[in-house]
């Protein structure tokens, strides 16, 4: 049985567009509708998983037509943006009160999931942009949505280098489509197959890396995120963190860079630069912080490098014709620690939201002593900074393992040593969370602190019970096979996948 793509963008639009209709006045059915959408998204996602298929809008005929692609690396990624999704609309439910126009949040929520799952099964380079700008534009709202001085000047510069990352883009497709005549992502890789890499298409790869590395807020293009997630409601921030520099970022710039235009040493170790600079340069200036959002924040970008190191690795070794089986191996160390990022990360930065509402401030060295105050939220906390850590048996564990593994079969044994070096930081940084969050002697002014229950506590234990069950995504075969190897064989087709999946 197929799976209805357009449903993927369908729901969340129509539904964003009804809910304001609602008004004030009708918040809870609002509410209910908007739970029941993510809700429907994460049961379409599972239905998609492992499948291949290509829909035709409107059944006109490619290239002429829009065409929506779903295929291994696609299906992985919608069921990354669903369970993130369904998570943290569930923490808004409560956690969204203490905020006026719910209604409006919650629509501004679904146009941005509408944008990233359109990203994710767009089959051409101009329809990725129009829907990378939908999420955009929702995400620059949503930041700001506290209205304070704060959320508006992160809200402003975020907008200002993301519209700059935009501009990159859209130069870059306009570059490809003078020199193939085409924005069909198969028509495009196709001519590149038949051509070669002309200086033009090469000065639109960096255009590309350029933009797309500025919405995964990669080192150096990191500048907008440390100021944004922290403005954001935790809601939101665990959305940008957990797939919106994923969806506009990583697997943008992964499926032109493998399925396109075809891994190449020069842009293989571009990609691994960018990965360990994240990696060292957000995890030293996470260590320093004390407040606990930018923190979060800045660790983001470090794991963001983990995902970009294994898929450079992977690229490098495909570009020098080296052995398929380790290229194979850092890739499905990058993809499974991307969707264990989506899910330890997104938790941390809703056990942030909990801690914050529960005590009126963000700043660790004013807190203390909430073990006993907030022990569910102090679980699920732990959970997800042992994940991040890489402590086994937790998901981060068997991603960076592998990654490690990958990178010593290659014979890159330094970048396996920083591999191992920012994980033990990480794990210093999140040592020093448990300390000056829930250890220690409580403050007077925080005696009354009560811990977050209902639908917050709900949607915190269920990413928390699946930062230990993701592990199973590599430890047992039929879920590695059903799961993440389709995703790992769709970038090791190369460009060649683009011209099999789409009949040309």
């Amino acid at each position: 049985m197929s799976v209805p793509l357009p449903l993927f963008v369908v729901i969340p639009l129509v539904t964003a567009f009804v809910l304001p209709a609602l008004g004030a006045r009708f918040k809870s059915p609002a509410t209910l509708l908007a739970n029941a959408a993510t809700l429907g998204l994460l049961v379409l996602a599972v239905m998609a998983v492992g499948r291949t298929q290509v829909y035709q809008v409107g059944a006109w005929s490619i290239p002429l037509g829009i065409n929506m692609v779903l295929d291994g690396l696609s299906s992985l990624m919608l069921l990354a943006i669903a369970v993130v999704s369904a998570a943290a609309m569930l923490f808004s439910v409560r956690y969204m009160e203490q905020y006026t126009a719910k209604t409006k949040y919650l629509s501004l929520f679904l146009l941005m999931v509408t944008g990233m799952n359109g990203v994710v099964l767009s089959g051409d380079i101009f329809n990725l942009y129009v829907f990378l700008e939908i999420a955009s534009i929702a995400s620059y709202a949503l930041v700001g949505f506290g209205c304070e001085h704060e959320e508006l000047e992160a809200s402003f510069k975020y907008m200002v280098l993301g519209s700059i990352a935009s501009a990159l883009i859209l130069f870059g497709i306009a570059l490809v489509y003078g020199n193939t005549g085409s924005l069909n992502m198969a028509y495009i890789a196709k001519t590149i197959q038949e051509l070669g890499l002309n200086a033009g298409l090469a000065f639109a790869l960096s255009l590309f890396v350029a933009g797309f590395g500025l919405k995964a807020a990669l080192v150096p293009f990191h500048a907008w995120l440390p100021d944004a997630h922290p403005s954001a409601p935790a809601p939101i921030s665990a959305m940008l963190s957990g797939v919106l520099i994923k969806a506009l970022g990583v697997y943008a710039l992964s499926r032109l860079i493998f399925n396109v235009f075809g891994v190449s040493v020069p842009v293989s170790w571009v990609l691994i630069a960018l990965g360990v600079l994240s990696m060292v340069i957000g995890v030293f200036l996470a260590v320093g912080q004390w407040d606990f959002k930018r923190l979060l924040a800045y660790h983001s970008i470090s794991q963001m490098g983990y995902v970009i190191l294994g898929i450079g690795i992977g690229a490098l070794v495909l570009a020098e014709h080296g052995n398929p089986l380790w290229a194979s191996l850092a890739i499905l160390g990058g993809l499974f620690h991307l969707a264990n990022h989506a899910v330890f990360k997104s938790l941390l930065f809703l056990t942030s939201g909990s801690v914050e509402m529960a005590t009126g401030t963000r700043q660790l060295k004013q807190m203390g002593g909430l073990i006993d105050r907030m022990p569910y939220t102090r679980a699920t906390c732990m959970i997800a900074s042992a994940a991040i850590a890489g402590v086994p048996p937790f998901n981060g564990f068997w991603s960076k393992m592998i990654l490690v593994v990958a990178a010593v079969q290659v014979r890159l044994f330094a970048l396996a040593a920083v591999t191992v070096l920012v994980s033990l930081v990480t794990l210093l940084s999140f040592l020093k969370v448990q300390r000056y969050v829930f250890l220690g002697e409580l403050p007077e002014d925080l005696r009354n602190t009560q811990e977050n229950k209902g639908s917050m506590l709900l949607a915190m234990m269920f990413l928390a019970v699946l930062c230990l069950l993701m592990s199973l995504l590599v430890l047992v075969p039929t879920l590695r096979n059903t799961i993440l190897q389709p995703a790992v064989d769709t970038l090791l087709a190369g460009v060649g996948h683009s011209t099999t999946i789409v009949r040309l």
